[in-house]
């Protein structure tokens, strides 16, 4: 053996050990992915479930590595059975010795990803027993079976259907069971209200916590730098895949904002966050045989796609999907396994690699290609997503007959947190606690502004929602003092120092001041949240509480109004009280006598 054949030998080996290391990371980077789902999920949906959503991520990828033992692995890796299913066996336990064990938890953190996907779009109000059976279900054999035709030698692997890392076999699986899923479970309380003409009124049932919903998204994106390349065996492959792995979600993120800034006004967060998980799930499938052009041009249909898939699930099919996961997984899992029929390239580094295997048979039709990779792309969809679609309506179907699939409206009502695993916050100590208004998710027309008046103040119209004369208050009482009234002013936070300087200059000395949320929106302004106008609850305001003897009540609402009016809606509201007593702990004066300050208190 000569000196080139040893060092062509040592390179070989080297390789051989690099890049099975780095298989092995990429595998880390996958399972990592888990957190971002959890965080997505729990970010966009309410702070009573949070503790629930974090529960059934963490078990779906850990009963998912139960199924996957059992029956799982060997179904989707397993001898080949006429193409269509791997035949089951036990050699993780009969010899481990000859185990593939890369390609074992290499296997099972991508499934685990297809389960996780459901998850979102049944959020808060699906049965956690349930739960676990559908999500074992869909690791142990939904999922390997498909998996099996694509990358475990069966009849698509065969034909030459592409999908490199899932876009098909996990994305588009996993966003079909979700939509069907969410379908069977139907929507939140008050997502969809019946008007009185019969019209479907869509509410927007706003996630808690933004900023951890955009950290899911970045450890997402942060992930699928395992998830794409994890099988790349040349250093240019993997660099190409990087590439396209941060182009196109970088400009379906563009697209996404520059969309919803045009359409509603202003570039929604929530959808841009969406639109980057797009644009990555439509170039997972092809992201080894696309340039940066096709990754490009992925990106743009992605985010537009997102935005088009959380309209139509709301508008359209009347679907609740609390987190985007059919918009971003199912409809962009489909465009990306099509897009590899029409951007396959060959001057992509991993074409060549896949044409010598059989893992392609052809450029995509807009690199000459012609309609063959593209046609096999549309059998492999049609294929899979009807195994999914079928598969998931039987387990859903049987689980709503048995234990039942959906929680009741009280455990829905109260959170899941509490009724399901006896969590009464998963915020202790840190976030206000919420009320029974708050946990609906919507409002009704019960915390309205008033209407704008004309004119200017003091000089105004007397507004309908005055419902009581306050001259009366300030009529003596039997020992001669005014008569003690108490006002209370809900406004702006903006307008609290104007307020203050408005009741020193009518000799006002004390208040006190509380920062308040309160249930509604004020009429007349638009906001949006994915797409959908809503009415915002939980809107921060202050509350300023006043009691008065010695100056007239109705100069304090005069005073009052004069500070607080712009004569734009949300100026606020006054409610007037009368009081029966007030007592001074330290020295126990009462009535009139404990509302002066004779001395320092």
């Amino acid at each position: 053996m000569d000196v080139q054949e040893i060092v062509q030998e040592v390179t070989q080996a080297s390789d051989k050990t690099v890049f099975g290391v780095w298989f092995m990371i990429a595998v880390a980077l996958v399972f990592f992915m888990q957190a971002g789902f959890a965080m997505v999920e729990t970010g966009f949906t309410r702070a009573k479930n949070a503790g629930n959503i974090i529960m059934k991520n963490l078990m779906d990828f850990c009963i998912g590595t139960v199924a996957f033992i059992a029956i799982g692995f060997g179904l989707l890796l397993g001898e080949d059975a006429a193409g269509l299913i791997g035949k089951p066996g036990f050699d993780i336990f009969t010899s481990y010795e000859n185990f593939a064990w890369d390609q074992f938890v290499f296997n099972l953190v991508f499934c685990a990803t297809t389960a996780t996907i459901v998850s979102g779009a049944m959020a808060e109000r699906t049965k956690f027993l349930s739960y676990c059976v559908y999500s074992g279900i869909i690791s142990a054999f939904i999922y390997p079976v498909e998996a099996h035709w694509i990358w475990g030698g069966g009849w698509l692997a065969q034909m030459g259907f592409h999908d490199l890392s899932g876009s098909c076999a996990i994305h588009m699986v996993g966003g079909v069971c979700a939509l069907i899923g969410a379908k069977f479970v139907g929507p939140r309380i008050g997502k969809f209200v019946k008007t009185k003409d019969g019209d479907i009124k869509v509410n927007a049932i706003p996630g808690h916590n933004l900023t951890i919903g955009a950290l899911g998204v970045f450890i997402l994106w942060f992930g699928w730098y395992g998830f794409n390349p994890a099988a790349a065996s040349t250093v240019g492959q993997l660099d190409s895949i990087f590439l396209t792995t941060t182009v196109a979600p970088a400009i379906a993120t563009v697209t996404c904002m520059v969309f919803t800034w045009l359409k509603y006004g202003k570039p929604d967060v929530s959808m841009c966050l969406n639109g980057s998980l797009a644009g990555l799930v439509g170039i997972t499938a092809g992201c080894d045989v696309m340039d940066c052009l096709g990754a490009v041009l992925v990106g743009i249909v992605s985010g537009f796609l997102v935005c088009f898939g959380v309209w139509f699930l709301d508008y359209k099919l009347h679907i609740d999907d609390p987190v985007g996961a059919v918009a971003v997984h199912m409809m962009n899992g489909i465009w990306g396994t099509i897009a590899v029929g029409l951007f396959a390239t060959k001057t992509s580094p991993g074409y060549a690699i896949q044409l010598e295997c059989g893992g392609i048979k052809a450029e995509g039709l807009f690199y000459g290609g012609g309609f063959e990779q593209l046609g096999l792309q549309l059998i492999g969809f049609a294929a899979v997503a009807a195994w999914a679609a079928v598969a998931i309506s039987i387990t859903f179907l049987i689980i709503k007959k048995t234990l039942g699939l959906r929680a009741s409206e009280q455990e829905e009502i109260i959170g899941m947190d509490i009724t399901e695993h006896g969590l009464v916050s998963s915020y202790a100590d840190f976030a206000p606690s919420m009320n029974d208004a708050s946990v609906y998710g919507y409002t009704k027309d019960d915390a309205k502004s008033v209407k704008k008046v004309e004119g200017q103040v003091p000089a105004l119209k007397v507004p309908v929602e005055k419902a009581v004369e306050v001259e009366s208050y300030v009529a003596p009482t039997s020992d001669g003092h005014p008569r003690m009234t108490k006002v209370v002013i809900v406004f702006k936070e903006q307008k609290l120092q104007a307020l203050i300087q408005a009741m020193e200059a009518i000799d006002v000395t004390g208040i006190t001041v509380t920062h308040v949320i309160g249930c509604g929106m004020q009429n007349g302004q638009r906001h949006y949240y994915r797409g959908t106008s809503i009415e915002m609850n939980l809107l921060p305001k202050v509350k300023a509480e006043i009691v008065v003897c010695a100056v007239p009540v109705s100069k304090v609402i005069d005073a009052a109004r004069s500070a607080l009016y712009t004569g734009n809606y949300g100026d606020g509201k006054l409610f007037i009280y009368p009081i029966e007593n007030v007592i001074k702990v330290r020295t126990g004066e009462q009535g009139y006598d404990a509302l002066q300050n004779f001395d320092e208190d």
